[in-house]
């Protein structure tokens, strides 16, 4: 298994749990937001 492409791999993964997080944050947010006015 070449080491540099299990790298990226799980470097690839981060980002897309990253992202996902992000995204999950701000709908949250916005929500409870909305919900206060």
């Amino acid at each position: 298994m070449d080491l540099v492409a299990l790298e990226l791999f799980f470097v690839g993964l981060l980002g897309l749990a990253s992202l996902a997080i992000l995204f999950v944050s701000g709908v949250v947010i916005k929500n409870l937001y909305r919900g206060q006015r």
